[in-house]
């Protein structure tokens, strides 16, 4: 930021800024607005990645963007300030990686129920840190963040945080199952925790525990004479990932914690 711009500067202006056909040669988006608004280039860029400036009518939040004669719009409300670090939550499909998980997300991905709370920017996909990987070959929620303080929740206190799964299973379970699976039992040799078991259903599970170490769930499945077919992350902490469709996603709240 530059120096004496501090929190929600405000260019003074009408109502709307609607500016028609000044020039052919094309130029930078955030120049165009510093020769109409008289701003500085900084508090251009703000507003552009702000989402407060469109072109045609479309929203363009890449300062770099090239105009012609289009007109150029700027929101009455416009301020400008960063952008507040995003959350991102997707439900991934199983077996999808990071990184591929990650390249995935994008304004077309977002889920429909979702689209009013927060409109996606292009920053909002950048700088973004994922944490809480997934057991192998699972789906279910994996989280995004661009919030320093949410990244350090997640990695610092995952010991401390319940995640959540439900796991597809087949197979009949071992007398007494779920309570062994509750006051920790041993399977080939190896010591396993006391997990919070119960059915959901017939054939699917419910799992809730803290920091998961890899491979776990299916040697708690194993240990009581079940096979894994499925497994799938609902929740971490008080985050769950709710009614979004496999392969899209949502934002995190700001009513909701981990």
């Amino acid at each position: 930021m530059e120096p004496g711009l501090t929190g929600a500067t405000q260019v003074q202006c009408p109502p709307l800024f609607c500016y028609g056909p000044v020039m052919t040669d094309p130029i930078r988006l955030s120049k165009r607005l510093i020769e109409l608004v008289g701003c500085s280039r900084r508090e251009a860029e703000l507003f552009i990645e702000g989402g407060w400036v469109t072109v045609d009518g479309e929203v363009i939040d890449e300062p770099q963007f090239k105009v012609g004669d289009q007109k150029v719009e700027l929101d009455k409300d416009a301020q400008a300030t960063a952008p507040e670090p995003v959350t991102i939550l997707l439900n991934a499909p199983a077996g999808m990686d990071v990184e591929t998980a990650m390249q995935s997300l994008c304004a077309e991905t977002l889920s429909e129920e979702h689209r009013f709370s927060k409109r996606p920017l292009r920053g909002h996909f950048l700088r973004l840190t994922a944490s809480a990987d997934l057991q192998a070959k699972a789906s279910g929620l994996l989280v995004f963040t661009q919030d320093w303080k949410i990244l350090r929740k997640l990695t610092a206190d995952a010991a401390k945080i319940e995640q959540e799964y439900v796991v597809e299973v087949e197979g009949d379970m071992v007398a007494h199952g779920l309570n062994r699976l509750q006051h920790g039992l041993t399977h080939k040799g190896k010591e396993l925790p006391p997990v919070k078991a119960s059915w959901q259903n017939e054939n699917r599970l419910r799992f809730a525990m803290k920091n998961p170490q890899p491979g776990i769930i299916a040697q708690f499945c194993a240990a009581v004479g079940l096979k894994v077919i499925g497994i799938r992350r609902i929740r971490i902490g008080g985050v769950s990932i709710g009614k979004v469709p496999v392969g899209q996603w949502r934002y995190l709240s700001g009513k909701e914690k981990f």
